[in-house]
């Protein structure tokens, strides 16, 4: 029964509309005062929630990406995306994709992949006569490249919601490749709907142009050599790593790019603190409702359930990737990685599954959520950058859909895309 008062508080919360954090705390109190707990022990939790000082990293990490993006590294990196890859068929959608790896590898984050390269790259597609549910579609679905490639703070939530026994420098590692996969997919979709619709190719600019834009962007690039460099290492912790990230980018922002303006940099602020909140007050919350979850044993009852159902771990992962791609959804990231980590980890380590290889899967599924209605955080920011209905968006994005789809399948079902990486170079 307390149960079913955890899940129904929370569902009655969202649907009238509470934002996921508070419906988080509300719903994880709730059940605290129907056991009979102390109700001081909730607000011990939530506090406990944003405790740890490896969560330290998180706001060092988003001040940067804000740095990044105010600061004139997304125009850049997207100067020497073209330059690259742009005289192929349809090349602006394969510039777009590009575009958000390397900015993906430096910020972090998919909603500022979308402002900062969607403001640029969404209106010169359409001047160059691309579609706007095009330009939006390739937009939104390459954002996520941030969330999979390193420096990432989603990895940094992952490996604390796992309780620590998970490595960041290995969960760095780790996402490399599938994140470069995921990008070559989309890269292929954007290709193969840019044939269909008849665009047409840039002109390739010379070797020389594209050393100097290659040039331009290396300090930018360097941001995440020193973050994910400073973190495998072992130089720096992944606290102290995000913080010299943002001295860096501050530092090239300013006296190289000449790009950080003072109204520039108490936006930057701002943003970082606006998100930064917001994010630890969902940690805080998630953290309580996740400590009622194990109290009422969701862990080990979804084990046991899933394994009653089948011992095929085949079948089980495709059950545990729909219902994940289910819950990327309807709810928010972060509070889903705090809320699954726990329930899903126990039963990846049943199987055999690695618990890094699992946190990849977990992050390719809840970012596929982010590009999805109804609550798509990035399908919305997409669509309002290119003053697009999301109406349609929806109905062409589906290419989009399945290119993601492929390299989740391959990322679940082959293990070394995953752990290559970190095993070559860390040992198992």
């Amino acid at each position: 029964m307390g149960l079913f008062l955890l899940l129904g508080v929370f569902a009655l919360c969202v649907i009238l509309g509470a934002p996921v954090a508070f419906a988080l705390g509300i719903s994880a109190v709730a059940a605290f005062w129907f056991e009979g707990l102390p109700i001081m022990i909730g607000f011990q939790r939530i506090v406990a929630g944003i405790s740890l000082q490896a969560y330290l990293a998180i706001p060092f990490f988003i001040f940067a990406g804000d740095l990044m993006f105010h600061g004139g590294i997304a125009q850049r990196l997207v100067r020497f995306a073209q330059a690259a890859v742009g005289a192929v068929r349809g090349g602006l959608g394969i510039v777009n994709v590009f575009s958000s790896m390397l900015f993906g590898g430096i910020s972090g984050s998919a909603i500022a992949d979308i402002s900062a390269l969607g403001s640029i790259l969404i209106p010169a597609m359409k001047e160059k006569g691309y579609d706007a549910d095009y330009a939006v579609n390739v937009t939104v679905t390459s954002s996520i490249a941030g969330i999979i490639i390193p420096p990432s703070h989603n990895m940094i939530i992952f490996a604390l919601a796992a309780g620590g026994g998970v490595s960041i420098s290995k969960l760095f590692l780790a996402g490399v490749i599938p994140g470069i996969l995921m990008c070559v997919c989309l890269a292929l979709a954007a290709y193969l709907v840019a044939i269909k619709r008849g665009y047409r190719s840039e002109k390739f600019p010379g070797f020389a142009a594209l050393g100097w834009a290659f040039a331009g962007a290396i300090p930018g690039l360097f941001t995440a050599v020193i973050i994910v460099g400073g973190v495998l290492s072992g130089i720096f912790t992944a606290t102290e790593s995000g913080a010299i990230g943002a001295i860096y980018a501050f530092l090239i922002t300013l006296f190289v790019y000449q790009t950080l303006t003072w109204e520039n940099f108490k936006t930057t602020v701002v943003s970082s603190v606006r998100t930064t909140s917001m994010v630890l007050v969902l940690i805080a919350c998630a953290g309580a409702f996740a400590y009622m979850l194990t109290f009422y044993r969701v862990p080990t009852k979804t084990v046991d359930l899933l394994l009653g159902i089948s011992d095929n771990v085949i079948l089980i992962l495709l059950m545990i990737n729909l219902m994940l791609l289910f819950l990327g959804m309807i709810m928010d990231m972060a509070a889903l990685i705090l809320i699954c980590t726990p329930i899903f980890l126990p039963l990846m380590t049943v199987l055999g599954i690695d618990p890094v290889q699992f946190g990849i899967i977990l992050l390719v599924n809840l970012g596929l959520g982010l590009c999805t209605p109804p609550v798509g955080t990035c399908l919305f920011a997409g669509c309002v950058v290119g003053k697009l209905p999301m109406e349609k968006a929806i109905k062409t994005i589906w290419p989009f859909y399945l290119a993601i789809l492929v390299a989740l399948m391959l990322i679940t079902f082959v293990p070394a895309i995953s752990l290559a990486l970190p095993n070559l170079l860390m040992g198992n």
